[in-house]
């Protein structure tokens, strides 16, 4: 009898332990959500090719299916990898709070073992019970609040793991999409014949002035002084009424910005963007394409005319589309990136789990030059003002 009674203090005392402790807090944002987002928009890229086959613009459909494949595996890499960081997050939580809570569920199942009635009868007489049975009637909602959010928690350890196998597929199909896509729109470019051209090159002038100039400035300078018709890109506004507003060309993260020190204590009037390999560029506005080719030790560049008297530098590519003189359209596909883009959905899903940002592994380096003279690109990118 006076066992059973002292058993209501210290099963009090137990749980009362349990639930001033630190609890493993609930996430404030789902982080399965967003990995579900992109594996939909991953099914909506998948359709947008089989639609692009159909198109009368294929180039254009082709690039968007491109750009959906991207945004798609972007948001998914993201998703897993914050699924990864909440899985061990509760994990942990969990592991800390398993002394306590076996503690609890020991003295649980010693009041479960005790004759009924003994439980009633306190050491102290009635007083003593009447005492312990307003702390267990106070302490009682907040074990069932306990026990509801580890229920909760465990169950959402069981569906980020589910999560986690059910991505391999969708992973497989969107870098095989992702090829697909890229392929098709290369075969696309490489039959094109109906772009406006706004002048025919002259080869071994061209071929000239990559070799007598000896900084991007000088030989941007020598573009500008080409003798070319008048008039850039047929566009329904001029260049200098979007400024602030222009798409960024590249799906990236910006890692330096207008005339940021690099490790090598360089200064470069641009920005340097980091992407992942094989990642699609495009042009954020109509424009004229001046110059496609190896340059100085920019690597593989691109340069457009978007407006007279404006050039965007795109530099650091592994493939380029078009040919000089060429008018492009908005959001026209100039190249790609470089690098292997690795079809090993496994070694995908790690990297995303990990979050060690080595998928970012090429960069490209946007100048916009104006009257000769370079500008801050964050005075004309939407994407330079509040995000990388």
């Amino acid at each position: 009898m006076k066992r059973a009674g002292r058993l209501l203090p210290l099963l009090a005392g137990a749980v009362l332990s349990v639930l001033t402790s630190t609890a493993p807090a609930g996430a404030q944002t789902d982080p399965t959500d967003a990995a579900r987002a992109a594996m939909l928009a991953l099914d909506k890229a998948t359709l947008a090719l089989a639609e692009a086959q159909k198109s009368n613009d294929r180039i254009a459909a082709l690039t968007q299916a491109v750009q959906a494949y991207e945004e798609g595996l972007s948001a998914l890499r993201d998703g897993l990898r914050r699924a990864s960081l909440r899985e061990a997050t509760i994990q942990g939580a969990l592991t800390a709070e398993s002394g306590r809570v076996s503690k609890l569920l020991g003295v649980l199942q010693i009041i479960e073992r005790a004759p009924e009635p003994a439980l009633l009868i306190h050491p102290s007489g009635p007083l003593g019970t009447a005492r312990s049975g307003m702390i267990l009637s106070d302490v009682a909602p907040a074990l069932q609040a306990q026990a509801e959010t580890l229920r909760s928690e465990l169950e959402e350890l069981q569906t980020l793991r589910a999560l986690q196998e059910n991505a391999v597929d969708t992973l497989k199909n969107g870098l095989e999409g992702a090829q697909d896509a890229r392929f098709e729109l290369s075969l696309a470019i490489a039959r094109r014949t109906e772009l406006p051209r706004r002048f025919v090159a002259d080869d071994g002038r061209m071929q000239a002035l990559v070799e007598s100039a000896d900084t991007l400035a000088s030989f941007a300078d020598g573009l500008m002084s080409e003798p070319v018709p008048s008039g850039g890109a047929a566009a329904p506004q001029r260049f200098a009424s979007v400024q602030g507003r222009l798409a960024m060309p590249v799906l990236g993260q910006i890692i330096r910005r207008y005339d940021e020190v690099d490790a090598a204590g360089v200064r470069r009037p641009g920005y340097v963007v980091a992407t992942r390999p094989m990642a699609i560029v495009t042009t954020p506005w109509p424009a004229t394409i001046r110059y496609l080719g190896p340059l100085l030790d920019y690597g593989i560049v691109a340069i457009i005319e978007p407006d007279d008297g404006y050039l965007l530098v795109l530099a650091g590519l592994g493939q380029l589309y078009g040919e000089v003189g060429e008018v492009l359209p908005k959001g026209a596909p100039i190249g790609l990136m470089g690098g292997a883009n690795s079809s090993d959905d496994q070694a995908f899903l790690i990297a995303a789990e990990e979050g060690t940002g080595a998928e970012w592994s090429q960069t490209l380096y946007i100048e916009l030059r104006k009257n000769g003279t370079p500008v801050d690109p964050s005075d004309w990118f939407a994407a330079g003002k509040d995000r990388d």
